[in-house]
């Protein structure tokens, strides 16, 4: 796997949660740079602390997305050690997300964000995110991305897709500094109504998300390729393990 490219991610199995599947090619493209023009953005700073979950209104629009939170998932703020690490903003990862559609300041996410919790501590730990629509786009701020992290895309009961860390960036080792967080946009040939995040160890931290029903505008949409789409994947600098 290069640094700057990966496999196009297709034909994805239902992973033995006894849901059906679907065809779908997924194009991921991991950046420091946010979410593109034209998005529906969200940034859960109006959901409750804890794992109550509920309605969050997106920050440019009236549209809600549902977050459904399964003990050990949570909605945070700051750091646990060993348990979850806020989300490092960076080159335009909160532009748009604050506020009213303004921009967050670069450094560590001070505000709400949510935490997928552990499945080897609670077998059902996640975080499920209803959406207000079929999306074909998905943008992420995906924080400290570990290769055990794993989002699944749904439409209905129907498994659409899934994408790991591995899949956003070469080294997907835990860092949560400055290099540790990418801001990751999923473009689907399928569209999906549900998203669920999963981590199999502590944890998957993520925020500032973006949708749209429609491809994404150029530069930041990917091109079709052949039956699927061509994912790139980010570039990296040196990295430093999750303490």
């Amino acid at each position: 796997m290069t640094r700057f490219g990966k496999a196009v991610l297709a034909g994805v199995a239902a992973i033995g949660l006894g849901m059906s599947s679907a065809q779908a090619a997924l194009s991921v493209s991991g950046s420091v740079g946010g979410a593109p023009t034209g998005t529906i953005r969200f940034n859960f700073d109006d959901l409750p602390l804890g794992t109550a979950g509920g309605a969050s209104t997106a920050v440019n629009s009236t549209d809600q997305i549902i977050v459904n939170i399964t003990t050990n998932g949570q909605a945070v703020q700051g750091s646990a050690t060993g348990v979850y690490a806020a989300p490092f903003l960076s080159g335009g990862n909160g532009t748009g997300f604050g506020l009213g559609g303004s921009n967050q300041a670069d450094g560590v996410n001070a505000t709400t964000y949510l935490t997928s919790g552990s499945t080897g501590s609670v077998a059902a730990a996640q975080v499920e995110l209803v959406l207000p629509f079929s999306a074909t786009y998905f943008g992420i701020l995906w924080g400290s991305v570990d290769s055990y992290n794993t989002l699944f895309f749904y439409d209905g009961a129907t498994l659409v897709g899934s994408v790991t860390g591995s899949d956003v960036t070469a080294s997907p080792n835990g860092n949560q500094g400055v290099n540790g967080t990418l801001y990751v946009n999923i473009e689907s040939t399928l569209g999906f109504n549900r998203v669920v995040a999963r981590s199999s160890s502590f944890a998957f931290e993520f925020d500032n998300v973006a949708l749209s029903a429609a491809p994404i505008p150029a530069p930041a949409s990917l091109a079709l390729l052949g039956l699927g789409l061509l994912g790139l994947g980010a570039v990296r600098r040196g990295r430093r393990a999750r303490a």
